[in-house]
């Protein structure tokens, strides 16, 4: 009886300190992110400088981006305040960012190179600027060495293929300046990988695009399929013998978007080993804001057709079919949900983040900005996410795969690099 007693006595005092003991999904969020800070997929602030300064920086001020806006009513990206700066990037707990090297694919493949070097320039150049607070990260080992200095580890990712000129030498030269990523493609075909935003040509990848997967596999070069069809997807996972990322995509299963990534392809990779970089961009995250971007789009060909001639009248048109259908606004619980889809088929080492930030006209209800990353992992900590699951999710799960695509290329450091022969340069 005694025992009993003492027992129930012990079990009334730990009762007791529970409540006093427990901690918030506040907490633990920020317990998680303060040890695992996020390591983020895709920001589009370098393209950003091109647009709105003709990547002159010298008077650029990346504290504070808050006073970039101007007139939002003129319908271009200059009107709206930039998302990104420092302060907010401290905010958000971001401790990596691959800053991203974007291009528009529409540019003929020559120029694209050359773009695509103007924008690694401003890059470094812009990291330079800030080396309190920034550090260029060409490995796993100056991605850690940055968060432990409190720094952001800042990488470089080529965002569309047309950036190589299909051509493994300028592949090589893009690596050699930093660029530690690869998108196959961004929203056309490049002649040997599929976009998933045209009808199929190769099908996937053709026989170079393989090439180029394996050629970025010697370099340790992550292979990025964000923005490639369902065959390029597979075709890259057939070839790939390193860990693949999408650095910026979302489920399929919850928006049927083309650039979301389907449970087929998820299922393959835990095999693989690589990642699934959930993005903020509404579009993709809630299926009420896609059918709202799809009609919006129908109304403003409706108005053209109507009114060829005449823009202020399309205007009109359009100003009041807005008032009466307002764009609906995603939120972070969809965004959770596409992270709660992603571990059910590939399972908690399978996620990260990769929000599309300075990509995107706005980001999901309170994740406006960079800022808003501590009410996503707030989310997920009150879904029952444990503190190791968010600092997986935060960093953890891509510095796994960075640091197995380096051991991949270290151990075929000795592979000669592939060559495809050129047409003669006539004089």
């Amino acid at each position: 009886m005694r025992n009993v007693t003492i027992w129930l006595a012990a079990g009334l005092l730990a009762a007791s300190a529970a409540p006093a003991n427990a901690r918030t999904p506040e907490q633990i969020a920020e317990s998680a992110l303060r040890a695992a800070p996020v390591w983020d997929g895709h920001n589009d602030v370098p393209i950003q400088l091109r647009g709105r300064f003709g990547n002159v920086i010298e008077h650029f001020d990346f504290e504070d981006t808050t006073n970039t806006g101007g007139d939002e009513g003129d319908g271009s990206f200059k009107g709206r305040v930039m998302q990104t700066d420092l302060a907010r990037l401290r905010k958000g707990h971001v401790g990596a960012q691959f800053w991203s090297i974007y291009v528009v694919a529409d540019m003929p493949e020559p120029e694209a190179v050359r773009a695509t070097l103007d924008q690694i320039d401003v890059t470094r150049r812009l990291i330079a600027k800030y080396p309190r607070e920034l550090s260029l990260a060409l490995t796993s080992a100056d991605v850690a060495r940055a968060m432990r200095q409190g720094r952001i580890a800042s990488l470089m990712g080529v965002e569309g293929g047309h950036s190589i000129g299909s051509s493994l030498g300028v592949l090589r030269q893009m690596y050699a300046l930093g660029a530690r990523y690869m998108t196959l493609t961004h929203y056309k075909h490049v002649p040997w990988a599929d976009s998933s935003n045209e009808p199929p040509k190769n099908d996937g990848l053709s026989d170079f695009g393989r090439q180029v997967v394996r050629e970025m596999n010697r370099l340790g070069m992550i292979v990025d399929l964000s923005h490639t069809s369902e065959g390029t997807m597979m075709d890259a996972l057939d070839e790939a013998k390193a860990p693949v990322m999408f650095s910026h995509s979302g489920a399929r299963a919850l928006v049927d978007h083309s650039r979301n990534v389907p449970d087929a392809v998820l299922r393959r990779l835990p095999e693989n080993g690589g990642i699934v970089m959930v993005i903020g961009y509404p579009g993709h995250l809630s299926r009420e804001r896609q059918l709202w971007g799809a009609a919006i789009d129908a109304e403003t060909a409706r108005a053209k057709a109507l009114h060829p001639d005449d823009l202020a009248a399309q205007k009109t048109d359009i100003d009041a079919w807005l008032k009466a259908n307002p764009e609906p606004r995603a939120t972070v619980s969809q965004m959770a949900d596409h992270i709660d889809h992603i571990r059910k088929v590939a399972g908690i080492d399978h996620i990260g983040v990769g929000g599309d930030y300075d990509g995107m006209r706005r980001g999901p209800n309170g994740m406006e900005d960079v800022s808003g990353y501590p009410l996503l992992f707030t989310e997920l900590a009150r879904r029952g996410y444990s503190r190791s699951d968010l600092m997986k999710i935060a960093s953890g799960n891509m510095m796994r795969v960075m640091r197995a695509v380096e051991r991949y290329a270290a151990a075929h450091a000795s592979d000669l690099p592939i060559e495809t022969p050129l047409p003669a340069i006539e004089d």
